[in-house]
């Protein structure tokens, strides 16, 4: 038996670019809604709708009595509807691809799954009045569903990449670069959920941790993210037609070093608002450039 996409595969057929768009569209809005996010957490406005699906009991939008809290939040979350769509052109386009590629409608097919299980992971963030917990959950899902996101973009945008046979050291160079990269994140949400923005203007349960310590060693493990790209940039100035993987390497230790200059700013000023928006952008802009640097030295 036929899917509606098996049918309308048959007699349709979207071009590469429209692929490259969709897969683009997705990966931008991902990154948007986890900087969003990070206004809603700064400015307090995370119980802005106090109640989940629905902004408040009897009215799915925010209402003028909830205020600019409500209103930030349910901009927040009508962003899901604008990712859905663009996740949806992503599966649309890659499904109606010739030849069909498999790989690349399973990877668009988990950006859907993964906005789901967010949408309600952001259900229970509510519901759970702000669970500082659960609040680091709902921020490593935002960031796996940017893992996928960015897998598919670079499939749909791999014919652009060179063939270049990488030595198994540099491999494992960027696998590394990748799992420090990743503690570095979590640990991040340690650091987020001991420290003042609560993400409610009210009383807000936080982590059990010292902040200053979670602090230090999230600066610890920026330093060895740091060291490792920089290791692994030298290594490719080693490799005869690496050039885009080198490209890579060198933005991403860029990214890493203006991410390690913003965070020590903000923590040194008392962690002002905008600059705590702007590290969230960083940490998502540092997970999509270790991934092109590992997509890049494993094509």
């Amino acid at each position: 038996m036929k899917t509606p996409f098996g049918w309308l595969a048959e007699r349709v057929t979207l071009t590469p670019r429209a692929l490259r768009w969709g897969t683009t569209a997705a990966l931008v809005v991902s990154i948007l809604i986890i900087v969003t996010g990070g206004v809603v957490r700064v400015t307090g406005s995370g119980l802005g709708c106090p109640t989940w699906p629905a902004c408040e009991t009897g009215s799915l939008t925010t209402t003028p009595e909830l205020g600019i809290h409500g209103l930030i939040e349910f901009t927040n979350r009508a962003l899901t509807g604008v990712l859905i769509a663009a996740v949806g052109w992503a599966i649309v386009a890659a499904r109606l691809q010739k030849p069909r590629d498999r790989t690349m409608t399973r990877l668009a097919w988990s950006q859907f799954w993964l906005v789901v299980v967010n949408a309600l992971a952001g259900g229970v963030t509510v519901l759970s009045e702000l669970n500082p917990y659960i609040v680091a959950m709902h921020f490593v899902l935002a960031i796996a569903l940017l893992t996928t996101t960015t897998l598919t973009w670079h499939r749909a945008h791999r014919g652009q990449s060179a063939d270049v046979a990488f030595p198994r050291a540099v491999g494992g160079l960027a696998w590394a670069l990748v799992v420090v990269t990743a503690v570095l994140i979590l640990v991040g949400t340690l650091v987020t959920g001991s420290g003042p923005h609560a993400g409610d203007s009210a009383d807000v349960p936080r982590m059990a941790f010292v902040w200053e310590q979670v602090t230090v060693v999230h600066g610890v493990l920026g330093t060895a993210t740091l060291v490792l790209g920089i290791v692994l940039l030298v290594a490719l100035q080693r490799i005869p037609g690496a050039q885009l993987a080198r490209r890579r390497a060198l933005t991403f230790v860029v990214v890493v070093v203006l991410q390690a200059l913003l965070g020590v700013g903000q923590a040194l000023l008392g962690l002002p608002e905008w600059m705590v928006v702007l590290h969230l952008l960083g940490s998502a802009l540092v997970w999509v450039g270790v991934l092109r640097v590992l997509l890049d030295v494993h094509p």
